[in-house]
C-alpha cells in the first residue's frame, strides 16, 4: 500500500476505536453493578477514571509523536498487542472497601479492571490524526476528531439499546474483544499506509514549533474543564433533584460527545448558530440551576440537557477556533484532556466532600457564562454613533430593571396560578440579559439573580439551616413540615421517611410502612408465622420507621450501606430506632455482600427496601441476589421486597425470579388515606405456601393478589435490562 491520503481508512480506524472505547465504559460499570450499586456518584467516579486514563493516553500520544512514524507504529502496535493479553475483560478481584472509602475504592477497582486497555486505546484519536496529517495532501486533520466523537456517541447509545438487552456480560466481553482485534487490524493498515513517510515525519519534527504561551494553555484548560464538569454535575443534578429517570445518565454524556462533533466540524455554520443562541439559553434554562429536590419537571430536565449541549458546543467551538497548527496537535489534545480530567475530579471527587448539595452545578454554569464567546453582532454598544455616556446610562437602567423583575419573579416562584406571568418575567429578564452582554460580569450577575429567584433561595436557606447531608451515595434533606407537623427525609426526588412531631404519634409507622402496607401486615403476622422469637432482617435503614414494628423477644438486624443514614437514627434526628428497637444490630456495608457472609438460615423475615432516589437497585433484584436472600432465610422464611417505583415495573421481574426459584408469591398494593402514609407495593415470597395463607388470613380482609406473570427471563448478574420494563407513560407524563 503506497503513501496516500487514505481518509476513509483513518476515519474507519478512529470510528472503531472510539466506538469500542465508549462501549466498554458502560459495560464495565454494568459488570461492577453487583458490587457497587447504581448511585449517581458511582457513574461519576467511573467517568473520572476514564478521563484520567484519557489524559494519560493523550500524554502518551503526545510523547510518541516526537518519534518517526515507523517507530510510532511499532511502539503503538506493540502496546495494543500487550493490551490484548488482558482480554476478555473481567472485573478485578479487590476486597470490599471499608465504609467511607468508596470514593477511592471505586476508581481503584475500575483502574484495575480496564486501565491497561483503556489507556492504549485512548491514544487512538490524536495519534491517528497525527498519522493522517503526515501526508502533505491530506489537509487539516481536525475534522477527524468530530468523527471520533461520533463513534463515541454510537458506542454509548449502542450499549443500553443493543448490547445490554441482547447479550450477557460474558458475551459482551467476548464480542468487545473481537472488536479489539478488528481495531488492531485497522491500526496496522493505517501504519502501513504511512510507512513510506518517515522522512516527512523527520522534516516536520525539524520545523520550528508554534509557540504556545501559558495564557493560551490556561484558556484551553478552562474551556475543556467547565463542559466536562458540567457533564457530571448535570447528570447528578438531574438524576438526584429533577427527574430520576432510568438510563438518564446516557443522555448527558451523549450530548457532550455530540458537542465535539459540531464544534470540530469543518463546516462552521451549525457551531456558530449554536454559539449565537447560547447567551439567551444560558439565562432562560440556566436560571433553573438551583432547583432542589422534588421541584423538577420534564420541562426543566429538557432545558437542563439543552443547556449542557449548547454550552459544550460554544466552549468547545471557542477552543477549536484557538487551535494551534497540526505540529502541536497532540499537545492541544493533551491539554484538552487535562482540562476534562480537572473538571471531572472537581465534580466527582472534590464537590461531594465540600458541598452539602449539588452546588457544583450552578457554579459551573456561572463559570460557563463567564467563558462564553460573545458574538460581535450581539454587542449593541458598537453601533455607529452611539455616545459612550448613553451606554453607561443604559447600563444603569438595565441593572435597575433586572433587580426589579428578579424580585417579582422571586415573589411568584411557587405560585402555580401565575405560571404564565412567571414565563413572561423569565423572557423579559432573558432579553435584559442579552442587552447586558457587552458587560460580561453584569450578565453573569443577572444569571445568578435568576437562579436565586427560581428556586435558589429555598435551596440556599436549606443549606444555611443545615438541613442537608451529602455522602458518596447521595444527598439527603431533613426538614420539618410545620403544617403537617412532621419531619421528613428526602433523597433526591423520593420521600424516604417521615416522622410525626405530635407527641402522641411520634412512633406511628409512616410512609411505605403503614398498618395496611405489605410489610406492615407481614411483620404483624411474624409471631403467628415464626413464633415470639422471630429473627427479622431489613435491607435499607432509612429513617428506621420499621423498627417500631419490633416486638418483645424478636431480634432485628438492619443493613445500611451509607453511614450518613445511620447517623440520622443514632443522633436522634429520627427516634424510631432508639425508642422502639434500641438493641437492633446495624451492619454498615453493601447488604448483598454482608448477607452472603451471614450464617445460613439467619432470618425468618427479610425485607428488601434499598432504593437510591428512584434509581433501580438492579444488583439487589437479580437471580443471584435472591439466591443470597434464600440462603440467609430459614427454610420457611418470608422474603418481602419493596417494588414501588415511578418508572420501572418491577413486579414481572420478580415473577420470573420466583418461577426460577419455585417460590410462592403474593402482592400487596396499598393506597392508604392517612396523611402520614403513602401508596406502596410489596411482594411477599416464600418456599412455604402456608406462610402466605397465614399472612392472608391475618390481614384483616385486606387484599393480597397473585403476582403478575413474568414477561421475560429473570434478571441475572450476567444479563439484565430495564428497557422492557420502563413505564414510558409515567416518564413522558410526569408533572
Amino acid at each position: 500500500m503506497s503513501t496516500s491520503v487514505r481518509r476513509p481508512l483513518f476515519v474507519a480506524t478512529i470510528l472503531a476505536g472510539s466506538f469500542l472505547l465508549f462501549l466498554v465504559q458502560p459495560m464495565v460499570a454494568r459488570m461492577a453493578l453487583p458490587r457497587l450499586g447504581g448511585a449517581p456518584n458511582v457513574w461519576n467516579s467511573a467517568m473520572v477514571v476514564y478521563q484520567v486514563l484519557l489524559l494519560a493516553g493523550y500524554g502518551y500520544a503526545h510523547a510518541l509523536s516526537r518519534l518517526s512514524l515507523r517507530r510510532q507504529a511499532v511502539v503503538h502496535l506493540a502496546l495494543l498487542a500487550l493490551g490484548a493479553l488482558t482480554l476478555p475483560i473481567a472485573l478485578a478481584d479487590l476486597a470490599p472497601p471499608s465504609p467511607g472509602w468508596e470514593v477511592l475504592w471505586v476508581p481503584l477497582l475500575l483502574l484495575a479492571t480496564i486501565g491497561p486497555v483503556f489507556f492504549v486505546m485512548s491514544a487512538q484519536a490524536p495519534l491517528m490524526q497525527r498519522w493522517y496529517a503526515a501526508d502533505p495532501n491530506a489537509g487539516e486533520p481536525w475534522a477527524l476528531y468530530a468523527a471520533s466523537n461520533l463513534g463515541s456517541f454510537a458506542g454509548l447509545i449502542a450499549y443500553p439499546l443493543l448490547a445490554e438487552p441482547l447479550l450477557s456480560i460474558r458475551a459482551q466481553s467476548v464480542a468487545w474483544s473481537l472488536g479489539y482485534g478488528v481495531l488492531f487490524l485497522f491500526v496496522a493498515l493505517s501504519a502501513w499506509s504511512r510507512w513510506q513517510a518517515p522522512a516527512l515525519a523527520r522534516t516536520q519534527a525539524e520545523e520550528p514549533a508554534e509557540t504556545i504561551g501559558a495564557r493560551r494553555i490556561l484558556t484551553w484548560l478552562s474551556l475543556s474543564a467547565v463542559p466536562s464538569g458540567l457533564l457530571l454535575s448535570t447528570t447528578t443534578h438531574l438524576t438526584t433533584d429533577v427527574f430520576a429517570m432510568p438510563l438518564l445518565w446516557v443522555i448527558p454524556l451523549g450530548l457532550y460527545l455530540l458537542s465535539f462533533v459540531v464544534a470540530f466540524s469543518d463546516r462552521r455554520g451549525l457551531a456558530q448558530a449554536v454559539t449565537l443562541v447560547a447567551p439567551a439559553l444560558m439565562l432562560f434554562a440556566g436560571g433553573y440551576a438551583m432547583i432542589s429536590a422534588t421541584a423538577g419537571t420534564m420541562t426543566v430536565a429538557v432545558g437542563t440537557l439543552a443547556l449542557l449541549f449548547v454550552v459544550a458546543v460554544a466552549l468547545h467551538g471557542r477552543m477549536y477556533d484557538s487551535r494551534p497548527g497540526a505540529s502541536q496537535l497532540t499537545l492541544f489534545y493533551w491539554v484538552m484532556s487535562a482540562g476534562g480530567a480537572l473538571g471531572g475530579v472537581f465534580t466527582a471527587l472534590v464537590a461531594p466532600q465540600v458541598f452539602d448539595w449539588v452546588w457544583e452545578h450552578p457554579t459551573l454554569i456561572l463559570a460557563a457564562a463567564a467563558l462564553l464567546p460573545l458574538p460581535e453582532r450581539l454587542d449593541w454598544t458598537r453601533l455607529g454613533g452611539l455616545d459612550p455616556a448613553m451606554s453607561r446610562i443604559a447600563l444603569g437602567v438595565l441593572i435597575v430593571a433586572a433587580v426589579f423583575f428578579s424580585g417579582q419573579l422571586l415573589a411568584l416562584v411557587n405560585d402555580r396560578d401565575h405560571a404564565l406571568v412567571q414565563l413572561f418575567l423569565v423572557l423579559l429578564l432573558t432579553t435584559i440579559g442579552l442587552l447586558l452582554l457587552p458587560w460580561r460580569w453584569t450578565y453573569v450577575g443577572l444569571l445568578l439573580m435568576m437562579m436565586v429567584a427560581q428556586g435558589g433561595l429555598s435551596t440556599i436557606q436549606q443549606t444555611l439551616a443545615g438541613y442537608r447531608t451529602r455522602s458518596y451515595f447521595g444527598i439527603y434533606t431533613v426538614y420539618d413540615n410545620q403544617v403537617e407537623k412532621t419531619r421528613l427525609l428526602v433523597h433526591g426526588t423520593t420521600l424516604h421517611g417521615k416522622q410525626s412531631l405530635e407527641p402522641g404519634r411520634r412512633l406511628e409507622p409512616t410512609t411505605y410502612y403503614g398498618d395496611t402496607s405489605g410489610i406492615g401486615l407481614a411483620l404483624d403476622q411474624a409471631p403467628a408465622m415464626f413464633g415470639p422469637h422471630a429473627r427479622v432482617g431489613v435491607v435499607g435503614l432509612g429513617t428506621g420507621t420499621l423498627a417500631c414494628r419490633h416486638k418483645p423477644g424478636q431480634s432485628w438486624t438492619f443493613f445500611e450501606i451509607d453511614p450518613a443514614v445511620v447517623r440520622f437514627s443514632r443522633d436522634g434526628t429520627f427516634s424510631f430506632l432508639k425508642t422502639c428497637a434500641p438493641d437492633a444490630r446495624i451492619v454498615v456495608g453493601d447488604a448483598r455482600l454482608e448477607l452472603a457472609r451471614a450464617r445460613p438460615g439467619s432470618f425468618d423475615v427479610l425485607a428488601i427496601d434499598a432504593f437510591s432516589s428512584d434509581a433501580i437497585p438492579l444488583h439487589l433484584m437479580t437471580d443471584e441476589a435472591v439466591a443470597v436472600y434464600e440462603r440467609a432465610l430459614s427454610p420457611q422464611g418470608l422474603l418481602m421486597i419493596h417494588v414501588s417505583n415511578n418508572y420501572i415495573e418491577l413486579e414481572p421481574v420478580l415473577a420470573a425470579i420466583a418461577a426460577r426459584h419455585r417460590l410462592h408469591a403474593l402482592v400487596r398494593l396499598d393506597a392508604p388515606s392517612g396523611e402520614l402514609t403513602v401508596a406502596s407495593s410489596w411482594v411477599a415470597l416464600t418456599r412455604d405456601p402456608t406462610k402466605l395463607a397465614t399472612l392472608k388470613a391475618g390481614s384483616r380482609k385486606l387484599e393480597w393478589r397473585a403476582i403478575e406473570p413474568a414477561q421475560g427471563d429473570a434478571w441475572t448478574d450476567d444479563h439484565a435490562s430495564v428497557l422492557p420494563y420502563i413505564r414510558w407513560r409515567n416518564i413522558l407524563g410526569k408533572r
